[in-house]
């Protein structure tokens, strides 16, 4: 069961990051914070705990918890948005880099997920973005969102290897799973490239052009 919920999030998510040329950001960054805040609380569970990810209650509530946080201040504020958003993006990024490497899950991999996350988000806070950018990551983030989702729904993968290699393995090692997640990422930057007008502002001029 804690499978599929947390397969559906992961494709409810993807799912906004792929469209992110045709949702607003005003709905699609909080569904981002949404789920990396669930992420972020039922993996401290996880940590300090000892147990595996949505192993306990306390995971899911706290999981809830910080979900619903990272949500609302990614609806209110431009900076926390852009922070969460590419933040999180950036460390799926960073992480996956280091497990494609050959490196097992270990804190190396989140260290350096972390490190590029923060890089990530304040850069984009710090510049003027094109909305290209927030496209291209989205939808590389959003494929890899769907592609896990789906991979646990399907019993490929299940909540206990959330914080492994499992995942890149089981791409790299199914020709199916490896179409889809290309597939998916092209899918999303078709669909961005596809909103010129959008294309051509930045981050920041699409955000406060859009009604709160």
């Amino acid at each position: 069961m804690a499978d599929i919920l947390l397969g559906l999030l992961a494709v409810i998510a993807g799912g906004a990051m792929l469209v992110a040329g045709q949702f607003v950001l005003r709905f699609m960054i909080p569904v981002w914070g949404f789920f990396a805040g669930f992420a972020f609380g039922a993996g401290l569970v996880a940590q300090f705990a000892d147990e595996h990810f949505l192993g306990t209650v306390l995971g899911w509530a706290l999981g809830l918890l910080f979900a619903l946080v990272f949500a609302v201040l990614a609806y209110l504020y431009y900076y926390i948005a852009i922070i969460i958003a590419m933040g999180a993006a950036g460390f799926a990024i960073g992480s996956g880099i280091i497990v494609a490497l050959g490196i097992s899950w270990n804190w190396l991999a989140v260290l350096v997920g972390l490190a590029l996350g923060i890089v990530v988000g304040f850069a984009c806070v710090l510049v003027d973005m094109p909305m290209i950018v927030l496209v291209i990551v989205g939808a590389i983030a959003g494929a890899v969102s769907v592609t896990f989702g789906l991979m646990l729904m399907f019993g490929d993968l299940n909540s206990r290897e959330f914080t492994n290699g499992d995942f890149t393995d089981t791409v790299a090692h199914s020709a199916g799973w490896s179409i889809l997640l290309l597939v998916l990422a092209l899918v999303g930057l078709v669909i961005g490239a596809r909103q010129r007008a959008v294309m051509r502002q930045n981050v920041r001029e699409v955000w406060y052009a859009e009604p709160s």
